[in-house]
Parts: C-alpha cells; sequence; structure tokens
C-alpha cells in the first residue's frame, strides 16, 4: 500500500508539472504582445500600440475579436512608427489575426474602428510572431507530462481494484 500512495504522488506531481509547464506555455506566447480592449462606434476608436525592435522582430502579428460583430462595420490598421498606414482591412468575422513586415524599428499602432453609431465592445493585441520552436517544445513536454501522469495514475488504480478483489 506504501508504494502505491508514492507511485500516485510521482505521477500526481507530473500531472501538476503538464499543467504548470502549460502556463509558462501561454506566458511564452503572449511575451511582448500588447492587448487592449473598449467601445467602438463612429465616434471613437480603440488603439494600442507596441514598439517593435526591427532587428530582433522581422514579423509581427495582430489580433482583433468584436463581440457584437456586424459586417461592413468595422475596420482595421496598422500605422508604422513614422504613422504610414501599412495595413487597412474591413474585419468580415468577428475575430481576425494576421501577420505583417516589420520595416522600421519603433511603435507600432493597432486602431479598431466602426462605422456603426451604437457602440461594440472590441479586444485587439498586436506584438511579435511568438517562436514556434519554443512553443512546440515546451508544448510537447506539457502534453507527455499529463499523458504520463494520467496512464499512471489508471494504471495503479486498475492494479489496486485487483489487488484488492484477490484479498477478498
Amino acid at each position: 500500500m506504501q508504494k502505491t500512495g508514492l507511485w500516485i504522488v510521482i505521477f500526481g506531481i507530473l500531472i501538476v508539472a503538464g499543467l504548470g509547464m502549460s502556463v509558462i506555455e501561454n506566458q511564452i506566447t503572449l511575451e511582448g504582445i500588447a492587448q487592449g480592449n473598449g467601445k467602438v462606434n463612429s465616434a471613437q476608436i480603440v488603439t494600442i500600440s507596441v514598439d517593435f525592435d526591427k532587428e530582433k522582430t522581422p514579423v509581427g502579428i495582430f489580433a482583433v475579436q468584436i463581440m457584437e460583430f456586424k459586417e461592413n462595420t468595422f475596420s482595421t490598421k496598422i500605422l508604422d512608427p513614422s504613422g504610414s498606414e501599412i495595413i487597412s482591412e474591413k474585419i468580415d468575422e468577428d475575430t481576425i489575426e494576421q501577420e505583417f513586415k516589420i520595416l522600421d524599428s519603433g511603435k507600432y499602432e493597432l486602431i479598431i474602428q466602426s462605422s456603426d453609431d451604437k457602440e461594440s465592445y472590441v479586444a485587439g493585441a498586436i506584438g511579435p510572431l511568438p517562436d514556434a520552436e519554443k512553443k512546440i517544445i515546451i508544448s510537447s513536454i506539457s502534453t507527455f507530462c499529463i499523458i504520463i501522469g494520467m496512464i499512471g495514475l489508471g494504471i495503479v488504480a486498475t492494479y489496486e481494484i485487483r489487488n484488492k478483489r484477490k484479498s477478498i
């Protein structure tokens, strides 16, 4: 029985370690990404800005989510450090995500607008494209720990149930 308890603790620790790695993965994914939200209408916009270093970050990414989506109402644009528009798009679904090239170092702005007088809640994010290699490694380790922990707990439970039946 003592060995069983030890195995349960070991497999439980593996599961907790896997969940902890999952949290770390999310932090790495969101590292350097500026997020913002607010209400937009024809008189009100949401602006989110972030500083990019062209040498460290050749590609940026932005995402916009609209809670009360209406077609042909919302648009977004990205301004580079000189104030020039590098992307301008009509938003044709409730969530969009797109990459863009970093041409100069400095502050880039994501601007979310609406042509409707009624206020709508929006959320946006802009930042560097996450390092896919780091994300895959940590995600794999996390998944592996959780799966091994769950399988181990299942084996220990099966072993204990069989031992109980034999002893009766």
